[in-house]
């Protein structure tokens, strides 16, 4: 292979166990194994030096690494990617949190794997990722720049005209370094009964976060090939290499016909962020947004904003005078200086709306409408 053609790499080789790892297919006729028995510590961290120098040689020089560890030689790892590629090319030790049950544990379960992220350089590629902000955050008060004081005491920022001014659109928290994936429960749709098997929200994370369309993805120990489906999936071009030869005919054939498993976990997660109001939230699924909590003005803001500037949504609520529910809208978008308002209307009346507010109809308000009815 050549230098320099890699621009991510994704390392998950045998984590020194020390027994031979067996599963079944769904289908129980087909079965995969491979061997994580090592003579020495010494033996296994020549074999994995011996192909990170490899990796190394064949990444860009904007290029990042990801080696999944487990916990029996997580030490000797960071070592060695400390001499392959310098302390100074370390980015992140990520833990990848998950819940598995068991009730044979003595002792405290294992509910983590780490993940050590390197660049071959200090000038590499890194996609921003971003994670919903807390429900306790007053999300509009974050719309509103600070400043120190002749006390070094932190204060909003104000015009001339003693109004706040905007700090610009918030897209949420940034990604930290603990990732609340689930791990593949047996009966997951995409487990193929290799055994390991990452699941693909995982890989598609990683690779989202270090690369770009059309760059080329390395997994050298590809496995069931969940690297290569999540690369292909965003648009990248994948290389596995693995030393069984029915891994690599499970990989191709993942290739073929990818199946991706709907985390039910995962979106009540997501959901759970969403309590300022979730009825009203629902009728703004398909939006992306922030939801705003403690604000009796606002529901959401549109991550995109507007030039910008903030753009604020808000549902009237049943029984609420449209009239009074706009004028909420109005008052707390002033207060965050937001470029646009939208109300939902849920019940169809009559009175004067507060000037920069803009109107749109709920289905079921549109219906009642146009029946001549009333709610």
């Amino acid at each position: 292979m050549a230098d320099g053609i890699v621009h991510l790499a994704y390392l998950d080789p045998p984590f020194a166990t020390g027994r031979v790892h067996r599963l079944s297919a769904r289908d129980r006729t087909t079965a995969y194994e491979f061997d994580d028995v090592w003579e020495t510590p010494e033996a296994y961290g020549a074999f994995l030096r011996a192909r990170l120098v490899e990796v190394r040689r064949v990444l860009a020089d904007s290029g990042s690494l990801f080696f999944h560890c487990g916990r029996d030689a997580g030490h000797l790892v960071r070592v060695l990617l400390d001499e392959v590629f310098g302390p100074e090319r370390f980015r992140s030790e990520i833990v990848w949190h998950y819940r598995r049950w068991s009730s044979g544990v003595r002792g405290l379960l294992p509910a983590h794997q780490t993940i050590h992220y390197y660049t071959k350089t200090g000038d590499f590629v890194f996609n921003p990722a971003w994670e919903p902000y807390s429900p306790a955050t007053n999300v509009d008060q974050l719309l509103q720049r600070r400043r120190r004081d002749e006390a070094s005491k932190s204060v909003y920022a104000r015009d001339e005209g003693g109004r706040p001014i905007p700090s610009g659109v918030k897209r949420g928290v940034p990604l930290g370094d603990v990732w609340d994936l689930p791990y593949l429960n047996p009966k997951a749709r995409e487990r193929t009964g290799y055994p390991t098997q990452k699941p693909l929200a995982l890989l598609e994370r990683i690779v989202a976060l270090a690369s770009r369309p059309g760059d080329v993805v390395l997994d050298p120990f590809c496995g069931s090939g969940t690297t290569l489906v999540a690369a292909v999936a965003l648009g990248r071009r994948a290389i596995g290499i693995d030393a069984s030869e029915a891994a690599v005919a499970l990989a191709r054939t993942r290739l073929e016909r990818p199946v991706r498993t709907a985390s039910r976990l995962m979106e009540r997660g997501r959901e759970s962020y969403r309590t300022a109001d979730p009825e009203s939230l629902g009728l703004l699924a398909g939006l992306d947004l922030v939801p705003v909590h403690r604000n009796a003005g606002v529901d959401a803001l549109l991550k995109s904003g507007d030039d910008g500037r903030p753009v604020a949504v808000r549902v009237q609520r049943p029984g609420e005078p449209l009239a009074e529910a706009a004028a909420k809208l109005r008052r707390a978008g002033a207060s965050m200086q937001a470029a646009r308002l939208f109300l939902i209307v849920r019940e169809p009346g009559d009175g004067p709306m507060p000037e920069g507010v803009e109107v749109i109809e709920a289905p079921a308000a549109t219906i009642l409408r146009a029946l001549g009815g009333d709610v």
